[in-house]
């Protein structure tokens, strides 16, 4: 196996992934034209919410490919008939495709992703460290903050507030009481 490997430059690789509500079903993978996978798709019952059931199920399977740029069709045939998509993936020397696969009785999609970009723009991001942790956060710091501020404020007007109004009637009448020609 080994030395087949070797020999036939498939030193890039496809990572599938597939999350389907299919209860039985059989899945075919094709690279180029040319038969890559074949496998069966098996769910199970769980409850959402405790309450209504669905199926769920997964799969996961990585395939050595050539480099370059590869036509991949995925087909499912279950009980809700046969869905078949296609979608094209550029692939460079020992670099990494993720094909997610999405299937139920009515729909079938598919997206490529790239391993090779993400661990590119990781390498990138670990320099701004906390910095990029304050940033994310800071938005919701601010707010908890300013919420506080607002919630202290208002709390003590509406303590204070009584207080001052029945002090400034108590002036009034006072200086009503104090003026000549009152009695």
């Amino acid at each position: 196996m080994g030395l087949y490997t070797a020999f036939s430059g498939k030193d890039a690789s496809l990572q599938l992934k597939v999350q389907h509500s299919l209860r039985n079903a059989q899945l075919s993978l094709w690279v180029d034209g040319d038969p890559a996978y074949s496998g069966s798709l098996v769910g199970y019952t769980k409850k959402k919410f405790g309450l209504i059931p669905s199926v769920q199920g997964s799969l996961s399977q990585t395939l050595a490919v050539t480099p370059g740029t590869h036509q991949i069709r995925v087909q499912i045939t279950s009980e809700g008939g046969v869905r078949e998509q296609t979608i094209s993936g550029d692939f460079a020397r020992n670099g990494q495709q993720i094909l997610s696969v999405s299937a139920s009785r009515a729909d079938l999609s598919l997206n490529m992703q790239s391993l090779d970009w993400q661990s590119a723009s990781a390498a990138t991001e670990p320099a701004s460290g906390s910095k990029g942790w304050f940033t994310r956060y800071a938005g919701t710091l601010m707010m908890t903050v300013a919420g506080s501020i607002i919630s202290a404020l208002t709390g003590f007007a509406l303590r204070e507030l009584p207080k001052q109004i029945a002090s400034r009637q108590v002036e009034a009448a006072r200086s009503l009481n104090n003026q000549p020609g009152s009695d």
